[in-house]
């Protein structure tokens, strides 16, 4: 681990290159090829001893190269993750929006994972399950591999309660509580999902909190964990959520603008320990704005 970055792993496939510098270059060709002399020159990248390779050194099939990460540049998030909770294997962290749970395309150091794993000194740390960049709220994290698995089983199995807040227009005209259930599959943009003909693979149910014209806030409880689930399913019943970027419409500045943040929250979790047999439940400190706010700031 470096600054808090774990190191990637690449196995070189059977080819024709004559070393290591060849490899790299061809198999990564979107990454400026004067960043893989600058990283081997650094010694940025190493084999399964930690040695570091030379670009001249030749390349077997099979082989393992490790490399860092890096960005040249990375716009910094201001605001901060809270950890609300922790033991020997959990940590429970309260994010805000717009701020990553792990490194992704432009993302690398401003995201919640690599800034606990720089802060803590936890290179095993790791998420358990992921929210999307523009939601706030809870996520669980593991300490230990010994005990990961049973964490994890706890969302495949669907042993993890997970309640959410939402705020979308209000429409009087459906039938609440609604429990909404269709095929989600990757959309022709690869930021978006949709909705498909199919055996269903989601599950929501929704449910009012309070309502003010125009606006309504949501539960929203999802049995399921699609990629962008919740707004997809919102979206779909004609009711997007308030400052969504990306549905129903891409609009160009995606959910980039910092005095917009969607309205959507991870407001609780629930579960039974696996390790200890006692029952944990979780609340986000963090809120929604009100109805009346929203309201009056709408276009």
């Amino acid at each position: 681990m470096r600054d808090g970055v774990g190191a990637s792993c690449v196995v070189v496939p059977a080819g024709t290159w004559s070393n290591v510098l060849e490899f790299l270059k061809a198999h990564f060709d979107k990454v400026p090829a004067a960043l893989w002399d600058e990283r081997l020159v650094r010694g940025d990248v190493t084999d399964d001893q930690g040695c570091q390779v030379r670009p001249e050194q030749p390349i077997l099939p099979g082989q393992r190269l490790y490399y860092f990460r890096s960005l040249a540049t990375e716009t910094p998030i201001p605001f901060e993750a809270k950890v609300l909770w922790q033991d020997d294997h959990l940590l429970v962290i309260d994010k805000p929006h717009f701020l990553p749970v792990v490194p992704s395309g432009k993302y690398l150091q401003e995201t919640v994972l690599v800034r606990l794993k720089r802060a803590m000194g936890l290179e095993d740390l790791s998420p358990l399950h992921r929210i999307d960049r523009d939601t706030a709220g809870l996520v669980l994290f593991s300490m230990q591999r010994t005990s990961r698995a049973a964490y994890h089983e706890l969302f495949r199995t669907r042993q993890m309660h997970k309640t959410y807040e939402a705020i979308a227009p209000w429409s009087p005209a459906l039938q609440w509580p609604i429990t909404r259930e269709s095929r989600i599959e990757p959309a022709q943009h690869f930021m978006q999902q949709r909705e498909v003909a199919g055996a269903p693979n989601s599950l929501t149910h929704i449910d009012v909190m309070e309502f003010s014209e125009p606006l309504a806030r949501y539960w929203l409880r999802p049995i399921t964990g699609l990629r962008h689930q919740l707004r997809v399913h919102m979206a779909a019943l004609g009711l997007p959520l308030v400052h969504d970027g990306i549905y129903p419409t891409l609009t160009p500045e995606g959910s980039n603008n910092f005095t917009k943040p969607l309205q959507l929250l991870a407001r609780s979790l629930s579960f039974t320990d696996p390790l200890t047999g006692e029952h944990r439940e979780f609340r986000s400190e963090r809120s929604l704005r009100s109805l009346e706010e929203l309201a009056a700031t709408a276009p």
